[in-house]
């Protein structure tokens, strides 16, 4: 039995807790017909993921974030074959007690990306960011309208004025030092924001935290995962996770990256999406990448901008 979660407070006792979160997840695993299977917690995610053997993957979501746990499945299932970087396979879906939801996937083979990074030689390296490039180009590809019913922000001129609205105080209140937080209004009122962007569905945290590669296949990605975030926008916004922590301020790898994805991107654009991200942090981005920029400008350059050469696009429309 798993408690009822719904506050803030309710969540940093439970979830955490394994005492109260395997007995549950194991009591779930007989009743879904793997009970007795090994059951091992993933030390990653905000919400509890089991491994459940070899081939089962089970993700917990209580009722503060069930809706999260709906989007999963829904955008799973849409996807199923349709993407050239392998996704899960729901196996069962639906409602558990007190709220809460799961989703029973197929768990994708490899490792993660992020960890398996320093170890990749830069050849493998740019095919991946390839790789990446012709995954997003296909999942923007398709038809997004079978999953508005489940899929925000809906009006999405209307969203980004919501969140260019206090954009700046949002960055404040994260400990934005004052010098980069003034810069933020004028930026955005000037960034090339399209009034009528194409609706794509979006992952919204395309990084290598949601990759699997397998370093006995030469490195191939096997896996992309984690899709409770999206979000039915602009293209474009799919590439602030990319920029910042894919190919991580990277010109040559983005480069190829939008490449292979068929397209660049105004840096200033993507720039101004990643101050408007719902999860955006840039005191966070900042120390994790350290830039030489002191302006906002600068810094799109210098994290979206992409290198000359080598079969790149321009960093410029």
């Amino acid at each position: 039995m798993l408690p009822l979660v719904e506050t803030d407070e309710q969540w940093a006792a439970i979830v955490p807790d394994e005492s109260v979160m395997r007995p549950g997840a194991e009591a779930l695993c007989a009743r879904l017909g793997v009970g007795g299977l090994p059951l091992e917690r993933f030390a990653e995610g905000s919400v509890p993921v089991y491994a459940v053997g070899d081939e089962h993957v089970l993700k917990l979501f209580p009722a503060a974030s069930a809706q999260d746990g709906h989007t999963e499945e829904r955008v799973l299932r849409a996807l199923q074959g349709e993407l050239p970087i392998p996704t899960p396979r729901v196996r069962e879906a639906g409602t558990y007690v007190n709220g809460w939801r799961y989703v029973l996937m197929s768990r994708l083979p490899g490792h993660g990306l992020a960890p398996a990074w320093p170890r990749i030689p830069q050849t493998d390296r740019e095919r991946i960011a390839r790789d990446c490039g012709e995954a997003l180009a296909a999942l923007h590809a398709l038809d997004p309208e079978p999953l508005a019913d489940v899929l925000g922000p809906g009006d999405w001129p209307a969203f980004l004025a919501r969140q260019r609205a206090d954009a700046a105080t949002r960055q404040r209140g994260r400990g934005l030092p004052e010098a980069w937080a003034e810069q933020i209004p004028d930026f955005l009122a000037t960034a090339p924001l399209p009034q009528t962007p194409g609706r794509a569905l979006l992952h919204t945290e395309f990084m290598r935290e949601h990759l699997l590669t397998d370093p006995a296949g030469d490195w191939r990605l096997t896996g992309l995962i984690d899709f409770e975030p999206a979000m039915i926008g602009d293209p474009a916004y799919d590439f602030v996770a990319v920029g910042l922590f894919t190919t991580r301020g990277d010109p040559g790898l983005l480069g190829l990256l939008l490449d292979a994805y068929g397209r660049p991107f105004d840096p200033s654009l993507l720039l101004a999406y990643t101050l408007l991200h719902v999860f955006s942090d840039l005191p966070w981005y900042l120390r994790e990448l350290t830039p030489a920029a002191r302006t906002l400008d600068a810094l799109a350059e210098e994290w979206f901008g992409v290198a000359q050469g080598r079969g790149s696009v321009r960093s410029r429309l």
